[in-house]
């Protein structure tokens, strides 16, 4: 196993590391040793986890060794056991490790991993008892129900004593190594079933003395798991694995919304308390319970009730909003304070018990195994630990409380009638991360795959992050195909905006786009949409042509499904299983070329699910998944935002809402596009269908590792042809290759949600190659890197480099390829490229749109009508003379560099090809050497002389408007019609009727009648109006 000393640590790492692993490594090792945070992204794949887990534990073991046995130690509270004063002097002699993720699922993982390490620490998987109770009865119920059963079954000198938590004690003195090896939950369950044990006192006892814990989030956000720890917060290390929606997460721990329905519901559970206490008292002379005290808290809650009924509301879509302080003048107003909230939490924790008792206490004294009762007064009084935290009110400043009218949902008793909401919404995530600062804790490491942008994210949460790291990929760039696509195959823009969403021809352009993508894709291919809503109405419309009267053409949808075969993505969660199931079985299919998951953003699709290899082979981002500006909190959130920032100083730049709102669009497509390329041999496709991903601020908020590789297509062409040329040489990227991915199946995608979540690929990986220097890393981390690997492998290495960087040979036939590629050359410098040997689907060829998929060995790229193969050619003769004048006009602007280029002209299915020395410090001889061996003379003048005066005649915008129609002209990627007709327009005016009259020279003869109708058209329009 190999050893790297970084920032003089010794680290054993299972393989041969990638350089960007060790770089991520030395982050984790400079924030742990400066006791500073650290925020890390890492794509997926990198072997993040890993290097984590070694990085931290590296440290920890080089402060000494890690803790073993259990017998001096303190054990399972209550009357029989000493107190924790010694487990707590014990653990604090070195900083305990504190790993959380968002699932159990996402945990079960990360063990994986600790144990393919070469570390062994004392270590524990924190649980609830729903997931660890083996009790027959307890298990069976559910939240606090479970919780007191569980207090009430493990009190001494009862009947019904639980016999697996007093089997702990004996368990743990003669098995003190528990935990010495990496154990999971299904350990700890299986040793309680087989041993006896209970597996949550044992996970509870353990946790007091383990060098490090895993848990779940909430195990730390939440206050009230947080004080049930009993962990030395003093220079511990807290981790914060996946935090990407970590922001989210604390401020929804510290929010509440109390519906009618549920202050409804509390008031009859006070109301069956006064009944239970009186009965009690009556027949049992039971004092314990003061039915005074339940009507107390009957008549506050209609109190309550009746006041929020009386807040004003003047607009239902804007509600009522106050800040937050104002929360304690209305339950001022009904005598709950600061002073009698505490008595009044007391007497609904009281009722909480009596109602859970009378509950699942049945006649014969047992629990009640069926019993699914929960609560709903716990709630509220979690509301007013939450209102009242901390005996005070500084927290409220970054609350708002709003009022809002919803109309009552089906299921709810006031359906058909109009309920109200009392919300109380923290907008500062970085309340609960203040309080990890108060109690001394030494560094949180926030990582995940999609934590861009970074100073957002930390913005949020309130923190100084030092320590920063927007890692590469250890893919090389013949892995990955990263592109906007504009346009779709007739020229429609795409843009999922509010205004163009709506639109029929939108909806039916994205349909022929994916139809194309579903020819060209092998196997599986997700698709995210930025809401259900229009997911739901792409898909409907697709199945119906946008209710069009094409009786004899097939539907988008049918189309698709020739392809691959299609999913969707539930909307309710209990389907979300058979959904992944159905998606796997078709992928087996041999009727179509694969699957298509139709998914939305946010989704359960887009949040840790791996869709590694032949799963996921392509991901298409139809728009940006913005949030609805009117929902209420969306809308409160931005105003804080603003507020916040306005009052900042004015050398301190504060985010603002508008950009959050943006940047929270941009993280859940980060998230979505995460779910390809999921280890180092895997290669993908990344295809943004938006036009607004162009724009360089909407680029700078994608993931750093994608960023390199992204390219703009300016028309949906280049983005057919280059994508099937990817696919096409997607054997020659490794070992992964489809007819061993379909033999692993199981391997790469399970039907089960729970094996699905956080699945990490990192099986041993290839040696790490020679690359080069990132742009982005600095010197100082280059140069440690460098010391880091001398030894045994310093002599492969000569300088560090992402692993993004490709460093394969490319093959050979595409070396040797005479065609070259759009997006690899500057726009200014093209010549004349298209994508002559590539269909489109999505165009009728009768009419001259885009046809139908012919084949796809041999696809082609044509304009199609009656009789037209005879007129074709001419035409093209006569055009490519103008295209090529057309194109060296264009690129005027070009920079100074020399080196070699092949230059080719593309012109239906003819090649016009020679290579050429580009002197581009000399344009005017290139362009003079270029025609004349291109081009006749007489005919290169006509041309140019044609186009000096469409230049002279146009402005700028009417000139690339013209140009542009010539591209489409060229590429087939409008009907001809359209394009004459426009050309006519162009030209229609008086000081333009030579160029009207010129240009029907280029046009061919079959379609001269066409353009002189449209010509007339024109002129006709222009003296009407002049």
């Amino acid at each position: 196993m190999p050893t790297y000393k970084i920032r003089g640590i010794d680290v054993d790492f299972p393989y041969d590391a990638y350089d960007c692993q060790v770089v991520y490594m030395e982050k984790v090792i400079q924030s742990l040793q400066d006791k500073c945070n650290a925020l890390l992204e890492s794509p997926t794949g990198t072997g993040k986890t890993l290097c984590l887990l070694c990085a931290t534990l590296a440290w920890r073991k080089s402060l000494g060794d890690f803790s073993r046995g259990w017998s001096e130690r303190s054990h399972v509270r209550g009357s029989q056991f000493p107190d924790d004063e010694q487990s707590q002097s014990r653990s604090s002699k070195y900083p305990t490790i504190i790993y959380t993720s968002r699932t159990h699922s996402q945990i079960r993982q990360v063990i994986q991993e600790l144990k393919r390490s070469n570390y062994r620490p004392k270590m524990v998987v924190l649980g609830s008892r729903e997931q660890l109770c083996i009790h027959d009865e307890v298990s069976q119920l559910h939240g606090k129900t479970q919780t007191n059963a569980c207090h009430a079954l493990c009190k001494k000198r009862t009947k019904r004593y639980c016999a697996h938590f007093s089997r702990v004690t004996e368990f743990l003195k003669n098995n003190s190594s528990l935990g010495d090896d990496p154990v999971d939950i299904e350990d700890l369950v299986n040793l309680g079933r087989s041993s006896g044990p209970c597996p949550y006192y044992l996970s509870r006892e353990l946790h007091k003395v383990v060098d490090i814990l895993f848990a779940p989030y909430n195990y730390l956000i939440d206050r009230g798991n947080r004080k049930s720890l009993s962990v030395d917060w003093n220079n511990s290390i807290l981790i914060f694995d996946e935090a990407h929606n970590l922001e989210g997460l604390c401020a929804d721990a510290a929010s509440f919304d109390l519906p009618s329905g549920l202050l409804t519901a509390c008031i009859s559970e006070a109301k069956n308390c006064v009944d239970l206490s009186i009965t009690r008292r009556d027949m049992s002379s039971d004092k314990s319970c003061n039915p005074d005290n339940f009507a107390i808290l009957r008549a506050l809650l209609l109190k309550l009730e009746k006041r929020i009924a009386e807040v004003p509301i003047e607009s239902r879509e804007l509600g009522f909003t106050k800040a937050g302080p104002y929360i304690y003048e209305l339950l001022a107003e009904l005598n709950i304070t600061q002073e009698t909230a505490t008595m009044l939490m007391n007497i609904i924790d009281k009722a909480c018990v009596l109602l859970e008792e009378d509950a699942n206490t049945s006649e014969s004294g047992g629990l009640n195994k069926t019993n699914g009762f929960v609560c709903k007064l716990e709630s509220m009084g979690d509301i007013l630990r939450l209102i009242f935290r901390d005996n005070g009110t500084a927290h409220a400043q970054y609350y708002r409380l709003h009022v809002q009218e919803v109309e009552a949902s089906a299921k709810d008793a006031f359906r058909g009638k109009t309920s109200r909401t009392l919300s109380w919404w923290c907008f500062n995530p970085g309340i609960a991360m203040e309080e990890f600062l108060r109690l001394g804790v030494g560094s949180i490491i926030l990582t995940s795959g999609t934590l861009s942008p970074l100073n957002s994210f930390a913005e949020e949460l309130k923190l100084e992050f030092p320590v920063r790291l927007e890692n590469p990929h250890v893919i090389s760039g013949n892995q990955i195909w990263a592109g906007v696509a504009p346009v779709g195959p007739s020229g429609y823009s795409f843009n999922s905006c509010y205004r163009n969403r709506g639109s029929v021809e939108y909806k039916l352009e994205l349909g022929n786009a994916i139809v194309n993508f579903a020819r060209i894709v092998p196997d599986g291919l997700l698709v995210f949409f930025p809401s259900y809503y229009l997911m739901e109405q792409c898909i409907n419309c697709w199945k119906t042509n946008g209710q069009q009267n094409l009786a004899n053409s097939n539907t988008v949808w049918e189309r698709m499904c020739k392809f691959k075969s299609p999913v969707v993505e539930p909307r309710q969660g209990s389907l979300f299983s058979l959904a992944i199931e159905d998606y796997t079985t078709k992928l087996k299919e041999a009727t179509t070329s694969g699957a298509i998951f139709f998914a939305v953003c946010r989704g359960k699709v887009s949040e840790g699910l791996d869709f590694a290899d032949h799963a996921g082979r392509a991901v298409v981002i139809t728009g940006l998944p913005f949030a609805a500006m009117n929902e209420p909190k969306v809308r409160l959130k931005r105003e804080y935002l603003d507020q916040q920032a306005h009052s900042k100083m004015i050398n301190i730049k504060g985010l603002t809402g508008e950009e959050w709102y943006s940047q929270q669009a941009s993280r859940a497509v980060n998230q979505a596009v995460g779910r390809v390329i999921r280890h180092q041999h895997d290669y993908g496709a990344i295809i943004f269908c938006d036009e607004r991903f162009t724009y360089s601020n909407r680029q700078s908020q994608i993931s750093q590792w994608i960023q390199p590789h992204m390219k703009c297509y300016s028309k949906f062409g280049d983005v057919v042809y280059t994508l099937t040329r990817f696919f096409r040489d997607g054997g020659t990227r490794g070992p992964t290759k489809l007819e061993l991915a379909r033999n692993d199946y199981q391997e790469n995608l399970k039907v089960s949600e729970s094996q699905l979540l956080g699945k990490f690929h990192l099986n041993k990986p290839l040696v790490s190659q020679t690359t080069s220097i990132h742009p982005t890393f600095s010197l100082e981390t280059a140069s440690s890197v460098k010391q880091i690997k001398q030894g045994n492998i310093s002599g492969k290495l000569g300088e560090i480099v992402p692993a993004n960087r490709s460093h394969l040979t490319p093959d050979k036939h595409f070396q040797d390829s005479p065609m070259i590629c759009s997006s690899d050359i500057n726009p200014r410098k093209r010549i004349l490229i298209s994508s002559a040997n590539q269909n489109i689907d999505g165009l009728d060829g009768d009419t001259g749109e885009l046809i139908a998929p012919c084949s796809s060995k041999k696809p082609s790229l044509l304009i199609t009508g009656p009789n037209q193969s005879k007129h074709y050619e001419k035409f093209e003769n006569q055009l490519k003379i103008l295209v090529k004048s057309e194109h060296l006009q264009v690129t005027e602007n070009v920079g100074t560099q020399n080196h070699q280029e092949n230059v080719e002209v593309l012109v239906g299915d003819e090649f016009f090809a020679q290579k050429k020395n580009l002197a581009l410090t000399n344009w005017e001889h290139l362009q003079k050497e270029v025609v004349s061996q291109t081009v006749p003379r007489n005919d290169e003048k006509r041309g140019s002389a044609f186009l000096s005066q469409v230049r002279e005649k146009l402005n700028d915008a009417e000139y690339k408007e013209f140009v542009n129609f010539m591209k489409a002209l060229k590429s087939k990627a409008m009907k001809i019609g359209h394009v004459l007709q426009s050309i006519a327009r162009l030209f229609s005016f008086p000081d333009r009727i030579s160029l009207l009259h010129g240009f029907k020279e280029y046009v061919p003869v079959k379609y001269q009648s066409l353009y002189e109708h449209y010509s007339c058209m024109a002129t006709d329009r222009n003296e009407a109006v002049i």
